[in-house]
């Protein structure tokens, strides 16, 4: 008998509708071929971006088309760090400036100035270490006024050892500290000294630095007004340049004037040089002379002397040789032979230190602008101003201190 073929039965497992469900998740994870078995409580965790990878944003301040001149520029970073950051005018001028520590943050030595466009450009790191770059650009509003300097000494100058470093401004400067703040002084011996404000004797605005002793002969003296983007205040407008000067400390000489004993005495490094018999201001009016530490100004020369301009009407006008002017109120010390019957003996001037023709061609010789005259006598004017030529010695150490903006 021939026997059939039977077929392989289909054995029919039926499973719980749970386990079916784990059974097809576990088949379509790509996971399942290395995988043994499936943890029961296995959770799927969403993927968004990482902060790491966000874009740094930065600020820059000012900005605009007519920003406001006269801050620091400041570049500014968020989600990341600055690396570097460079700041230039239409030029090619650059702001210099410093990233800080942290990298979050980016300021310029110098200020923005009046009627510039600025192109800034800053390299950035994201948190994740992804670099960057960033421009940006803004222009300040130009200065509807000016403020300008005239200055003493000059560039190059050998001057005397009461010199003072002089600005006068052309415009007023209600800013004083702000102004103040951007002219450094440096010595080759770190000579002490101050700065001070007065009225100049024409009525402008003025600053001087004077040291608190009289400089050492040899000094050398560099003076940096990094005015340009400092607004002066009002009326006054804004600086729009830098202005600098260097010069030397001369010998150092003194002149003694006694007008009680009608004599000049030339004292260098402590030794007296000469005397020459004078004749100071007229006693008893207008004509008397100013007392007190007048700083030689300019040495002038011949020049046409006229009492009219320094309000003593029709008393002279006349050509005065080796003329050196000692205030801005018209006080000289120069040649007066038409004095000589005097020279030595009264005071019967208009108000100068006359001398013979031959001893003011050789004091004239000797001595250099900033050079101090020492000038004492019982019938005088009163002490020379601080603004009347260079009158701030005749203040003592402390109450010059005071005229400073930063006090």
């Amino acid at each position: 008998m021939l026997s059939r073929l039977s077929r392989p039965s289909r054995t029919r497992v039926l499973a719980h509708p749970r386990v079916r469900a784990a059974l097809v998740a576990a088949l379509l994870s790509p996971l399942a071929a290395c995988s043994s078995s499936t943890p029961s409580d296995t959770s799927v965790a969403k993927v968004t971006p990482s902060p790491d990878d966000r874009p740094v944003t930065v600020t820059v301040t000012p900005a605009g088309a007519k920003a406001r001149a006269g801050e620091p520029v400041r570049v500014t970073a968020t989600s990341g760090r600055l690396t570097s950051v460079t700041v230039t005018d239409a030029k090619g001028h650059r702001l210099a400036g410093e990233v800080a520590a942290d990298g979050r943050s980016w300021v310029s030595g110098r200020k923005a100035v009046p009627g510039t466009a600025y192109t800034v450009a800053a390299a950035t790191r994201s948190a994740g270490g992804t670099a960057g770059s960033t421009k940006a650009g803004f222009t300040t509003a130009p200065a509807d006024k000016v403020n300008k300097v005239d200055w003493r000494p000059g560039a190059g100058a050998t001057v005397g050892i009461a010199q003072p470093i002089s600005l006068v401004f052309d415009h007023p400067v209600k800013n004083r500290a702000e102004v103040e703040k951007q002219l450094r002084i440096t010595t080759s011996n770190d000579t002490e000294g101050s700065w001070g404000w007065m009225r100049d004797w024409s009525g402008r605005d003025r600053v001087d630095w004077r040291p608190r002793t009289y400089w050492k002969p040899g000094t050398e003296i560099t003076l940096k007004a990094e005015l340009n983007g400092t607004d002066s205040g009002a009326d006054g407008g804004w600086f729009v340049r830098d202005y600098t000067t260097a010069f030397t400390i001369g010998a150092g000489q003194i002149v003694e004037v006694d007008l009680d004993r009608h004599r000049l005495s030339l004292v260098r490094d402590g030794k007296t040089v000469r005397r020459i018999p004078v004749s100071g201001g007229t006693p008893g009016g207008d004509k008397r002379s100013w007392r007190g530490t007048a700083v030689l100004m300019a040495k002038e020369g011949t020049i046409n002397m006229n009492s009219e301009t320094v309000g003593l009407r029709d008393a002279y006008n006349k050509m005065v040789d080796h003329s050196m002017r000692l205030t801005w109120s018209g006080m000289y010390a120069h040649a007066a032979p038409w004095n000589a019957k005097y020279l030595g003996r009264s005071n019967q001037s208009s108000g100068c230190i006359g001398m013979s023709d031959a001893d003011a061609a050789w004091f004239y010789a000797q001595v250099r602008p900033g050079d101090p005259f020492e000038i004492t006598g019982k019938d005088t004017k009163g002490v020379v101003e601080p603004g009347n030529g260079f009158g701030a010695w005749n203040l003592s150490w402390a109450e010059w201190q005071q005229r400073s903006a930063l006090r």
